[in-house]
């Protein structure tokens, strides 16, 4: 389950944090990870500090937007202590090993972590099923992003390094959720059926298409349900073009 994880730094300002990182998660058996637009990559600096987990700099995707890099992944978890409207439902650490655990069908995982000064902005949570937070301090919460990663990495493998001994559960892969990647082709088929019928006005959307995301999003769409939502989709825009 562990190589199912994959951390997901957005907006990387400081080249030794990445470094850091991918020391935080070879300590603990992580081993993907992804960067988002880093604004200096690679780096001597982020080798040094990476020191012996070096080879997980050489093996990381760059991308240049968040949902390219979350493309492929069934679960999305944004690393956040701030709460923003229309919120992700807010789990620990410890709570998120759980709910891995509990669906183990939905790999590979994302666990996405902003930049330094302003961490996740808003859209980057929209894509989000849940949002992990450490329970810090209330008086003194500031972690830097390493000890951030480290933690949450630590619950990760506090929770499934013993479990890669155990028998392959066969789920079958219908069963399995989206990726990102379909959830995102859902929503546009969603959005250009409303568009049509008039119940969406693209020039004043409001908060619906937000709305759409967050719904899709909770309901952790499977493989099959999937099919059922655009095959349906698909069965209106016919009479549509009737």
């Amino acid at each position: 389950m562990l190589d199912q994880i994959k951390i997901v730094l957005s907006h990387t300002t400081h080249p030794g944090n990445i470094g850091a990182a991918a020391r935080a998660m070879k300590v603990m058996g992580l081993s993907q990870l992804s960067l988002v637009n880093p604004k200096t990559f690679p780096c001597a600096e982020a080798t040094e500090r990476a020191s012996k987990a070096s080879d997980l700099l050489s093996n990381a995707t760059v991308h240049d937007s968040t949902e390219a890099a979350i493309a492929d992944c069934r679960l999305v978890v944004g690393a956040s202590v701030r709460t923003r409207s229309l919120p992700s439902r807010l789990v620990t650490p410890r709570e998120l090993a759980e709910i891995i655990d509990n669906n183990q069908q939905n790999v590979p995982v994302a666990l996405l972590f902003g930049t330094e000064n302003s961490g996740l902005t808003n859209e980057e949570l929209h894509l989000c099923h849940y949002q992990v937070y450490i329970p810090t301090n209330p008086e003194y919460s500031s972690l830097n992003l390493a000890s951030a990663v480290q933690l949450i990495s630590y619950e990760m493998r506090l929770a499934f390094s013993e479990m890669q001994q155990l028998p392959e559960q066969r789920i079958p892969t219908n069963e399995q959720m989206v990726s990102h990647q379909q959830l995102e082709g859902l929503l546009v088929h969603f959005k250009d059926i409303m568009t049509a019928t008039g119940y969406l006005n693209p020039k004043h959307p409001k908060q619906i298409e937000i709305r759409l995301n967050r719904l899709l999003s909770k309901a952790q769409i499977t493989e099959s349900e999937y099919k059922v939502l655009r095959g349906f989709l698909s069965s209106v825009e016919s009479l549509l073009e009737q």
